[in-house]
């Protein structure tokens, strides 16, 4: 991670952390380091999720890019995905899109996409670092007829959609499920594609009011979608965050099925089409044992890379593999997508079980969940750094390792998005994996006190 941008983009709380003055500068220096070189200035996508700061902070980058010469097609609301998308679509040489993500309403973040929709390289964002922090260089402003322009966009939503229909060759109709958009992103588009699709699709959590996106909803509650799900009968259900770059579901029993399941079940209906290039699937450190155990049961291979989608996203492009993601519902399919996309998840996952007539709670067998736990632990950004080179916190790790033993495991990382550090077991014996977790979380946090 860097000075400014975490695993997914620059974070903070909207005009505290976040403030106008921080996104203008952030769009100057984009447009800085996106022109250098070149004898043009760039065209930039801006794109927003519902929350109450994201209109503000899209002004203020917009403003940025402008006052340096760069033109701005505002798409207004969308997921990010469709923003990742509709770079390439609408020729632009970069996109920007204003969300936290699954974070609450208070947060809020940029994410920048390059010309082919893929998350900026960390060189590129050191050196926006680099002009943000220090200066270094310091972007010309443009006058009179130079100044950036804006457009507004009237057809994102409807280019996005086309783009997801596309990607599945059978109709939904006769599926009965609902959809709970979080009142986030995909409140502009989730009741239009499942209308598309055919799909009899109940539309929950879709009126955002800036302050309601991921409250008690979304992929991070999922308790309110599985009592509807039981309550109706229905087939399934689908939940994204609050930008609909993740999607988690809910079987038709009411059990949770996870990133991991969603992999597991469409790895195995890529690798029967034969669309599963060598047969891999890429996830990341915190991916369940018990997918790999399912990927070495169905001869599978499984590659694991650090937390977070662009490493994940790095992997599949360095040796042309397909289907990646994690746990928490960010999956990359690269046949259609350049970043994770909650709705095609969904829609891909739906049309796999419409085409072999499957229930979801029947194909989510195919993998089976190791108990895992996850505590974490609150710190500020000094005790981020400390957890990496404070001796005492080694070894409470050694010991937490060595007494979870050959039958479990323990992850433990600093948050790339958020002030947390997140201290994850994995085990045959949940009650042990429960307790180390635990045990483990308080050692560390009293460790970690006089950083805070």
């Amino acid at each position: 991670m860097g000075r400014l941008f975490g695993t997914d983009g620059a974070r903070g709380v909207a005009n505290s952390e976040l403030t106008c003055e921080r996104a203008m500068q952030i769009g100057r220096a984009a447009a800085e380091v996106l022109s250098s070189g070149k004898r043009y200035l760039p065209t930039v996508l801006v794109g927003m999720d519902t929350r109450i700061s994201s209109e503000m902070l899209a002004s203020a980058l917009t403003a940025g890019l402008c006052s340096v010469g760069a033109d701005v097609i505002d798409l207004g609301v969308v997921p990010t995905p469709a923003v990742a998308y509709l770079v390439g679509k609408y020729k632009a040489h970069a996109g920007i899109m204003i969300s936290a993500s699954h974070n609450p309403y208070e947060y809020n973040g940029i994410k920048i996409f390059n010309e082919d929709g893929y998350k900026l390289e960390d060189q590129l964002e050191e050196r926006i670092e680099s002009i943000v922090l220090d200066n270094n260089p310091e972007p010309k402003l443009a006058v009179g007829e130079n100044i950036g322009r804006v457009t507004r966009c009237t057809t994102a939503v409807k280019d996005y959609i086309d783009h997801l229909v596309s990607s599945v060759h059978c109709s939904l109709e006769g599926m009965n499920i609902a959809v709970d958009c979080a009142n986030g992103s995909a409140s502009r588009t989730a009741a239009q594609l499942f209308e598309r699709l055919g799909a009899n699709a109940t539309i929950l959590s879709s009126n955002p009011d800036g302050v309601n996106i991921n409250e008690n909803c979304g992929s991070t509650h999922l308790d309110a979608l599985r009592a509807y799900v039981i309550e109706h009968g229905l087939d399934a259900g689908i939940a994204y965050d609050g930008d609909a770059d993740r999607c988690l579901c809910i079987d038709n029993e009411g059990n949770d099925v996870d990133g991991d399941m969603i992999m597991a079940i469409l790895a195995l209906d890529m690798k029967a089409r034969g669309k599963l290039t060598k047969n891999t699937v890429v996830g990341t450190i915190m991916t369940n044992f018990g997918f790999t155990k399912f990927c070495s049961d169905n001869e599978l291979r499984f590659v694991a890379t650090k937390v977070g989608d662009r490493y994940v996203l790095e992997e599949m492009l360095l040796e042309d593999y397909l289907l990646g993601g994690e746990q928490s519902g960010h999956i990359i399919f690269r046949d259609y997508a350049t970043t994770g996309d909650g709705q095609l998840t969904s829609i891909q996952l739906l049309s796999q079980l419409k085409r072999t007539g499957t229930k979801l709670s029947e194909a989510a067998k195919v993998m089976t969940r190791y108990p895992q736990f996850i505590v974490n632990i609150r710190v500020s950004a000094e005790a981020k750094l400390a957890f990496y080179t404070d001796h005492k916190v080694k070894k409470i790790l050694d010991e937490a390792k060595k007494a979870i033993g050959d039958g479990g495991r323990i992850v433990t990382r600093p948050s790339g998005t958020e002030p947390l550090i997140r201290i994850m077991t994995e085990g045959e014996d949940s009650e042990l994996a429960k307790r180390i977790a635990e045990e483990t979380a308080e050692r560390i946090k009293k460790q970690l006190e006089s950083y805070n």
